[in-house]
């Protein structure tokens, strides 16, 4: 594939994480190619974030990811919180709309979108492992799916207890006594590079007990909590899925283009080389 044009009028895209990674630019800069778009998308770091979205405002930028560990500090410097963003108070996207910064939750709206499409019952008792900012997106995307009997597990109370409270769910430190028709994963157990790496995110014992195993981590595709539920059969739900659908929404939101289902998955397939 032959590198971009890149003009004086080009448009460029953005993300900020702590560590960034390959995913986003490459499903991006495809996806721009492939259309013919006078785009380009960049991922950077960042030590100074105020700076950071303060360049984004005034250079032009258009769009801009927003990943850990900024999606909560980052609402202070913009300018207009979206729904998606504002019902979880924390951002994944940010939209440049002539310097004034507009921000949005992909992730829910991700989320809740899988959801949907992988038919998860309003009659299912659900466990989430997670408390942070992606975990705030999950449950809430469960909550106004409809779900009313779920719990929160998370070593830390404080945040646990507030985010079960928020949504009239349980909280508990660990999955003991905890059984869940759907199990989603929103810590860093299973991710690629990580001090857990091999580990389950969820014991055997719980998987065996569910029908719909969900992890949000994306690193890999295969998480050891994935494999798992393939080999007990069950019925999975993978990050990988968030990744695309949540880069799919900000390709639309910085573009105003929603390209055809062949191509995103041409796309994500490209980004995963």
């Amino acid at each position: 594939m032959s590198q971009p044009h890149v003009s004086k009028d080009t448009r460029l895209c953005m993300s900020l994480a702590a560590r960034p990674g390959n995913f986003g630019t490459r499903f991006h800069n495809f996806l721009y190619r492939e259309l013919g778009l006078d785009f380009l998308y960049k991922a950077f770091t960042t030590t100074d974030l105020p700076a950071a979205i303060g360049g984004v405002r005034a250079l032009g930028i258009r769009g801009c990811a927003v990943s850990m560990p900024f999606k909560e500090d980052v609402i202070a410097l913009v300018d207009e919180m979206d729904d998606s963003a504002a019902a979880i108070a924390s951002v994944n996207t940010i939209v440049n709309e002539d310097g004034r910064l507009r921000a949005y939750n992909t992730d829910y709206l991700a989320i809740a979108s899988l959801l949907a499409s992988h038919k998860i019952s309003t009659d299912a008792v659900f466990a989430v492992r997670g408390s942070g900012g992606m975990a705030k997106a999950v449950v809430t995307a469960i909550s106004d799916a409809g779900l009313r009997n779920g719990t929160v597990i998370a070593r830390n109370e404080a945040a646990g207890r507030a985010l079960a409270e928020t949504h009239a769910y349980a909280w508990r430190p660990d999955e003991t006594g905890v059984r869940a028709d759907v199990l989603v994963n929103v810590t860093p157990i299973g991710m690629q590079g990580g001090p857990e790496a091999e580990d389950l995110a969820f014991s055997a014992a719980a998987v065996a007990a569910a029908d719909t195993v969900f992890d949000v981590v994306a690193l890999p595709v295969e998480t050891p909590l994935i494999r798992e539920a393939r080999r007990q059969d069950k019925h999975v739900i993978t990050g990988h899925e968030v990744l695309v659908l949540q880069g799919l929404e900000q390709f639309v939101l910085y573009t105003g283009l929603r390209p055809e289902p062949d191509l995103v998955e041409r796309a994500a397939a490209f980004a995963r080389r």
